[in-house]
């Protein structure tokens, strides 16, 4: 009990912290998770390349803040001329009690528009419990989700629920999700999760033939000769990648690859909140060195 409560007053002081000073915020935060300050003036590594980023552009820019807002990026999508990727939409709507449960079909994906994680996953609406979904969305749309890492594209963004097509199995379990490292509209290789049902998740990258690269802990400790098969559809999600990519130093480009063929996730700009300690530092230096 002692830890939780010490864990949400730390949570406490960074938010403040945000609203007085994004940068001492992050700065903080980097030397909790790395044993050191960032280097914001002559950044080398992708995690500081992005922090800058993060805090000299992203809540100005906005072409970022468009692609971080997941209801608006579907105008993105189709300036880009891939509304074919786009899941079906459903339904939007500015708060919980604006839901009309009874018009939505049997299975649904759910999310607000802002930060990650605040999704609500359908498969069958007979076994959801509605005043529990209601009350967790009610509890989301007031976190200052923003203010964590102080992630500025999120900031003041114009909240929207949106309801889109189902896209997982009649059991719940989701298509495979397929995150691409993007660097000047080109993707250079491809994260994977495996094992996330069994609850022994390992992400490993793959380069665009879908061969192993060991760049990160989990890949560097798979089995020698370790391989999966190359999903059908990854070419055509590899090109839909690059284009989306476009005029961004870098962003990581989320995709499904289903049955029916490639499907947006979403566009991420600051993955793991530029704290990403699972990369190898040599790998934290590479990807710096491509933006």
């Amino acid at each position: 009990m002692k830890k939780k409560k010490i864990s949400k007053a730390s949570r406490a002081f960074y938010i403040a912290l945000s609203y007085l000073s994004p940068r001492w915020n992050t700065k903080l935060l980097f030397l909790k998770k790395f044993g050191r300050f960032p280097d914001l003036k002559n950044p080398k590594t992708l995690n500081e390349k992005i922090l800058k980023l993060k805090l000299e552009s992203y809540g100005q820019n906005e072409v970022v803040r468009k692609c971080a807002d997941k209801y608006r990026v579907r105008e993105y999508i189709e300036s880009c001329e891939l509304e074919n990727c786009l899941t079906k939409l459903i339904a939007v709507y500015d708060k919980p009690s604006d839901i009309d449960w009874e018009s939505l079909p049997e299975s649904f994906a759910m999310k607000w528009n802002f930060g990650c994680g605040y999704n609500i996953i359908c498969p069958s609406k007979k076994d959801l419990d509605i005043p529990a979904t209601v009350k967790k969305l009610e509890k989301w749309g007031k976190e200052p989700f923003w203010a964590y890492f102080s992630e500025l594209q999120y900031r003041n963004m114009e909240q929207k629920i949106i309801v889109e097509e189902y896209l997982g199995d009649p059991d719940g379990l989701p298509p495979e999700d397929y995150k691409f490292y993007c660097f000047h509209g080109k993707a250079y290789c491809v994260m994977l999760c495996v094992g996330r049902e069994e609850g022994w998740p390992k992400f490993y990258f793959f380069d665009r033939d879908f061969n192993l690269m060991r760049i990160n802990r989990d890949s560097v400790n798979a089995p020698e000769g370790f391989s999966l098969p190359k999903p059908e559809g990854l070419d055509e999600a590899f090109a839909v990648a690059d284009r989306l990519s476009k005029g961004f130093p870098f962003v990581r480009v989320d995709l499904y690859v289903t049955e029916q063929g490639v499907r947006f996730g979403e566009m991420t700009f600051t993955p793991a909140a530029a704290l990403d300690n699972k990369r190898l530092p040599e790998t934290d230096l590479l990807f710096g060195s491509m933006m």
